[in-house]
This record gives structure tokens, sequence and C-alpha cells, in this order.
């Protein structure tokens, strides 16, 4: 019975990732079939030594640490909000998810016409709002491109937090809230010292999950800034595609994706073991 789930396991993840690891150690490049053979360690060199590896990989932790951050920060406050009891609480509740459903490229090409120096409607409203002297080169620009493609990250990616969230909320007991209010406690430490702790087992699995999707994700940088400007939002995951389709070493692109891997499973190794702390905690 369980035949055909394995099989389905061993094509579709297990088959590949082997292919990964075995180009990694090996000479494989796509416009040089005669180029083959054992290469060691080679390919791993050539991602070390390359002069953008320690900045690509400074910009993927900043892009991950900041987007994860945000979202968690943004979500928890929108979950909180949408928890209270008020009048039309239920439209609010769908519309805070809209962003999430927006596909990524249709949410990046849109924000990218919206900031954009000449013609974007935000530049328009700084510039007439007389917030700034002159249109700011968001994505073009060094200085703010990094946090303008963070942003429109948490944009979109906080309305997952704030399902999640919200859905935990409604399985905490009200009369522990309503307790610790008649005990004197205030809205802070009712949310600190009974809303918060309830949320730990929830808060790790989601945040253990977009650090993962967050790391690895390709896509929405590569629809705003392409890496750009000077390589200052490049990633790791768009260093990989540099190598594989542009210089079509799919050696060295394996070497970093196997890097990036392991990097991963140590990541999951540390949530298994606090999850089963968590676990045995609240048993």
């Amino acid at each position: 019975m369980l035949a055909p789930a394995l099989l389905f396991l061993a094509v579709m993840i297990a088959y590949p990732l082997g292919k990964v690891i075995h180009d990694a150690f090996s000479q494989v490049n796509l416009i040089k079939p005669n180029v083959s053979g054992f290469a060691g360690l080679d390919n791993f060199k050539t991602i070390l030594n390359d002069e953008h590896f320690w900045n690509d990989a400074k910009n993927t932790v900043i892009w991950t640490v900041c987007s994860v951050a945000g979202e968690y920060i943004v979500g928890m406050l929108a979950a909180v909000l949408l928890n209270q009891k008020f009048k039309g609480r239920a439209i609010f509740r769908t519309c805070v998810f809209i962003p999430w459903l927006v596909p990524i490229i249709v949410a990046g090409m849109t924000w990218d016409w919206m900031l954009n120096t000449d013609f974007g409607i935000v530049n328009y409203l700084l510039t007439h709002l007389h917030i700034v002297q002159a249109p700011i080169n968001f994505l073009g620009d060094a200085r703010f491109a990094m946090a303008t493609v963070i942003f429109v990250n948490i944009w979109r990616s906080f309305p997952y937090y704030t399902i999640s969230f919200l859905a935990a909320m409604q399985s905490i007991p009200g009369d522990l809230s309503e307790a610790a209010a008649i005990d004197g406690a205030g809205m802070f430490t009712r949310f600190f010292r009974i809303t918060l702790p309830q949320l730990k087992s929830v808060s790790l699995v989601i945040v253990f999950i977009h650090v993962i999707w967050t790391a690895i994700n390709f896509d929405f940088i590569w629809v705003m800034t392409e890496g750009g400007p000077n390589y200052a939002t490049e990633t790791l995951p768009i260093m990989i595609y540099r190598y594989s389709m542009k210089k079509f070493n799919v050696g060295a692109a394996s070497a970093l994706s196997t890097m990036m891997f392991t990097v991963m499973t140590i990541l999951f190794v540390f949530y298994y073991r606090k999850r089963e702390k968590i676990n045995s905690q609240a048993g």
C-alpha cells in the first residue's frame, strides 16, 4: 500500500537530491558536455573563492532574518487586533489575507511599478506631500534596495502569520484573560504572560517554515531587482541561478545548493529538538 507513495518520494525528491549532491562533486557544464569526471572539492572552492559569495551570504541572512522578524511582528499585531470584537471584523479578516493570495510575480511587478522613480505612485505622493525633495530610486539605489524588497516581502507574507496566530488565539480559553484582568493585569501583561506563551508552539513551527522559505526564495527578489543594483540584493539562490543558467557551471551551482541544504538540515535538527522540548514540557 505504501509502494506508490515511496515511488513518488523516490522519483520526485530522492533522485533530484541525490543528483544535486552527485553533481556537486563532479565536473558538469551545460555548454561543455565533454567536461566530466570527479571534481572533488573544486566546485566548493570555486564558490568560496567567488568575490560575491560572502556578500551574498550576508544578504541572505539579512533578507531572511529581517523578513521573518517583520512578518512575525506585523502578523502578530494584526492577529491581536482582528481577535478583538468590533463591527465588520469578518470583512477585515477576509481582506487581510489578500496579499498572501496575490502571486509573487504579480505582487513584485506591481510594487515595481508603484516604486518607479518616474511614474510610481509612491514617489508621486512623497514629492507632492513634500516629504522628500526628489523622487527616491528605491530599487535602483543600493542604499534602499534591500530594505525595499524586505518591506514588500513583509507586506505579502504577514497575512499567513496573522491567520495562523488568529486561529491559535481562538483556542485560548477566555477565562484566563478575564481572570487576569480581574486580578489587575493590564493589556500588555495579559498578552505577554497569557497569550504569547500559548502561541509558543505555533510560533516555532511558522518561524521555522518561513526561515526556510525565505532563505531559499528566488523569484521575489529576481522579479523586483534581479539581485541588483551592483549585487546589493543578490542572495545565495540568485547566485545559484547565476552559476547554473548564466555561467552554465552546474557543478558549482550544485555545490552551493548542497551547502545550503546542509545548513537547512542543521536548522531542521535544531527545530526538531526544540519542538520535542516544548512537547515534553506541555506533556
